[in-house]
């Protein structure tokens, strides 16, 4: 008996420029999609809603909408992963690309070979941005492998929970708890956390960090930019706000300047949420 055929994955490419649009739907063919084009903004957020891509790459300046604005739209119904592309390289653009809903935001020019190791590192990595959002989602992506305190509890008596002082990670089901209440994180935050968690009190450098995100497709720091750190202090700012934590006064995450990240120092009590 034959076996079935894989379902077709389709990716959106919305950009102006008519040679970036053709080498983009080139790159995604050879990767195995069927690509619908667009060249503004107004017809690419269309054509993401009737396609419903796995992929969708993003132009920053064009004509009617630009890609900040269509990204919020396309994110607003869609979860499609969201390859933003610009020449734009200040440190506000790539916030306003990730904030708008982005998962990449990558420099023009940028390099065929690697904007396809980005894209496959994106598809190892979860879809859904909470484990209930999408039924019968599957990563399959490996998680980085804990190693600090572990406890389990009610109903999960055989799933382990990461913890650093009130704070509870579990790598099976993608769940934040601090304290009783669930922290609600995307995908990124989450795999953040996870990997500042695993490593403890060791110093995780901005670099490291972002080859944590991108997979195992990246193997030398060579290939982290200066757009990769800078989405990493975005995320970690974030995710910060997210946990009630401050950079000046941190309970959970703290900055070692010039270096990276770690985790604060465990305390056996609990943390006072005043200021």
């Amino acid at each position: 008996m034959l076996e079935p055929s894989p379902p077709p994955r389709t990716a959106v490419v919305i950009e102006d420029d008519p040679d970036v649009r053709h080498l983009l739907a080139e790159i995604l063919e050879s990767a195995g999609f069927s690509t619908v084009v667009a060249d503004n903004g107004t017809d690419g957020v269309a054509a993401v809603l009737e396609h419903q891509p796995l992929v969708t790459t993003l132009d920053v300046n064009m004509p009617g909408i630009d890609g900040f604005e269509a990204a919020r739209r396309i994110r607003a119904q869609s979860e499609t992963y969201i390859v933003m592309l610009s020449a734009l390289d200040e440190e506000a653009d790539v916030v306003l690309g990730l904030a708008a809903g982005a998962d990449e935001y990558i420099n023009k020019p940028f390099r065929p070979r690697e904007l396809r190791a980005r894209i496959d590192a994106l598809l190892r990595r979860p879809r859904v941005l909470a484990p209930q959002a999408v039924e019968g989602a599957v990563s399959t992506a490996p998680l980085p492998v804990l190693t600090g305190t572990v406890q389990t509890e009610g109903t999960m008596s055989e799933t382990s929970w990461a913890t650093h002082r009130d704070l509870r990670l579990n790598p099976a089901t993608r769940i934040v708890m601090m304290r009783d209440s669930e922290v609600e994180l995307t995908r990124t935050e989450f795999d953040l956390l996870n990997a500042l968690m695993d490593s403890r009190r060791r110093v995780r450098s901005k670099a490291e960090l972002a080859l944590i995100l991108h997979g195992d497709s990246y193997v030398t720091s060579d290939l982290v930019t200066d757009a990769d750190k800078r989405a990493i202090e975005v995320h970690i700012t974030n995710l910060r706000r997210k946990l009630g934590d401050t950079p000046s006064r941190p309970l959970y995450i703290e900055t070692v300047r010039g270096v990276g990240y770690r985790l604060t120092a465990d305390s056996s009590v609990t943390p006072s949420r005043s200021r």
